[in-house]
């Protein structure tokens, strides 16, 4: 009997362990790697504001860079943006703290008088020079910065350098202009030598006189085409008139200028121009602190590129040697 009871009380300890050994372990929480989202603050009426005023009738590359540059600048500065295409002193928000102005004038003076607390930036609005709360972009009065990178880009895309400028006759800045040139296109390829055995090598320059009809532009291009046999050809601003560049666009000659005709003639190749979008970005800071009547100077920068001509490989090289000369690690060789 005690056997019997002994043999019972084994089998229902077994039989328990097995029971307890088939019980699945209940879950344990497992932290998330994913962060909680944080809440987003939407602008209100007391975030200060900013309002790029621009025509309506801007071209709309144009008016997309702009755009999005001081969208961008007013997102880092926590600040609500607009865009207008009118202003008057009756619409000024209680808020607002930046214009940024595009030509033609959309009453600048006004706007700024009657709003003292407001820091006003004009671009290329003619008329309106800096003071109290009026910023403007300054003019980029150097002729050599623009002839250097010219000369050197020339060079570059032009077999055996067959390179000239056209420029006004007995202008002492477009002179210092054709020397930068001459440097430019020594600074990509050395003395560029080739063909000195006909007597001539390049860049060739040519002048035109102050009271020549713009008619009679082409044949003083035809100097530098048929007896140069000139490829490419750099433009001063002053002579960059349309009977010249659909001449020059005909004959198939590549051209380089600072001021590009509307509409763009099919070889030209590249545009040296302020870059006010990034003279924006540089006067940004003074105007989000109310710093006024600064005269922003705007950097120079390409446009109209040709990619065809001037590969991005090439863009790079030109860039490069461009923000070098603004940052003075590169000299044109000219004093300007």
């Amino acid at each position: 009997m005690r056997v019997k009871s002994a043999l019972f009380f084994i089998f229902a300890i077994v039989l328990l362990s097995a029971c307890s050994l088939g019980k699945r372990p209940e879950p344990t929480a497992v932290p998330s790697d994913t962060p909680t989202a944080l809440p987003t603050v939407a602008p209100t009426d007391s975030t200060p504001l900013a309002v790029l005023l621009m025509p309506a009738d801007m071209d709309k590359a144009t008016s997309d860079a702009y755009q999005t540059a001081v969208y961008n600048l007013t997102q880092q500065s926590g600040m609500r943006f607009q865009v207008r295409n009118a202003m008057t002193p009756q619409d000024i928000d209680p808020g607002l703290k930046i214009v940024v102005a595009l030509a033609p004038d959309p009453g600048v003076a006004a706007l700024a008088a009657a709003a003292p607390q407001v820091q006003f930036l004009a671009i290329n609005i003619p008329g309106i020079s800096a003071g109290n709360n009026i910023s403007t972009l300054a003019t980029n009065s150097r002729a050599d910065i623009p002839a250097f990178v010219a000369g050197y880009t020339a060079a570059m895309v032009t077999n055996e350098y067959r390179i000239g400028m056209l420029f006004p006759k007995g202008d002492a800045s477009a002179q210092a202009a054709a020397a930068a040139y001459a440097n430019g296109m020594s600074d990509y390829c050395g003395l560029c030598q080739p063909l000195y055995f006909l007597g001539y090598g390049f860049p060739q320059f040519q002048d035109i006189p102050a009271d020549e009809p713009k008619s009679h532009f082409p044949a003083y291009a035809d100097i530098l085409i048929l007896q140069h046999r000139v490829d490419t050809i750099y433009l001063y601003p002053e002579i960059t008139a349309k009977e010249l560049t659909d001449y020059l666009s005909s004959t198939g000659t590549y051209m380089i200028g600072t001021v590009v005709p509307n509409p763009k003639p099919g070889t030209w190749i590249m545009t040296i121009q302020p870059d006010e979008v990034k003279a924006i970005g540089n006067a940004w800071p003074d105007l989000v602190a109310g710093k006024g009547g600064q005269n922003v100077q705007s950097p120079l920068g390409l446009a109209d590129l040709d990619p065809t001509v001037v590969t991005p490989g090439k863009q790079r090289l030109v860039q490069q040697v461009l923000d070098d000369i603004q940052a003075g690690r590169i000299a044109t060789g000219v004093t300007p």
